[in-house]
């Protein structure tokens, strides 16, 4: 599990992608400039990158190296970072953190695209628009959180008619975030809120239960 609150911005140095060499190792990254989320690292260790949880397989003081499985990189932007892209870094959250964020699970549900980007002050606000036929729409809601590219953050509105949500990045986030150095056409990882997902998902099969029950209760009595 991870809160949401990004430590550290790396940088991918070296790239293996099997279907562009003969390497049989797998899709693979490796990130470095990250010293300050090493010192207590371990293999088997999970780091989540650009909001995907991945699994630490190598380690040096300043680099880590992680596999992408094709179910990542069918889900997120990650086949399309390119060697030199920084990317947000957060450690698995340890039982003594405190949950500044929201609890995330690193497990990205989609990706969205930034469609409008606009200075307000000395805040940016950012609107996504999610993809054709998404189904996360119900599970964003104003004001409640979602992480962009593993950073949690507040919705500030939702577009239901154009399928679109917005945040607002305030100064001291900028500093410390990705999504700052992002235009519009660009696209993000996406999670949206865990306890939506059992909200929503329970009471789906709750009701598709009760319906299977009264059905059957029907047709015992001879009603239908």
């Amino acid at each position: 599990m991870f809160t949401g609150l990004i430590e550290h911005m790396s940088t991918i140095s070296a790239i293996n992608d099997p279907s562009s060499s003969n390497s049989t190792e797998g899709f693979t990254f490796t990130i470095s400039d990250s010293a300050p989320i090493l010192g207590d690292c371990h293999i088997g260790d999970s780091i989540c990158v650009n909001g995907a949880c991945l699994t630490v397989t190598a380690f040096d003081e300043s680099s880590f190296k992680v596999n992408l499985a094709p179910e990542t990189l069918n889900r997120t932007n990650l086949g399309e970072l390119k060697i030199g892209d920084k990317v947000n870094c957060e450690r698995a959250m340890s039982a003594h953190t405190r949950l500044g964020g929201h609890m995330l699970q690193g497990h990205v549900d989609s990706t969205a695209t930034i469609i409008s980007k606009i200075q307000d002050g000395d805040s940016i606000r950012y609107q996504f628009a999610l993809p054709p036929n998404s189904t996360l729409l119900p599970y964003i809601i104003e004001k409640g959180y979602i992480a962009i590219d593993g950073a949690s953050l507040t919705i500030t509105n939702v577009d239901e008619k154009e399928g679109s949500f917005g945040i607002m990045l305030i100064s001291h986030s900028q500093e410390k975030l990705t999504l700052t150095g992002k235009k519009e056409g660009d696209k993000v990882n996406i999670e949206v809120d865990v306890v939506g997902k059992y909200i929503l998902g329970s009471t789906s099969k709750i009701e598709g239960l009760v319906e299977r029950l009264v059905e059957k209760k029907m047709k015992e009595k001879g009603l239908i």
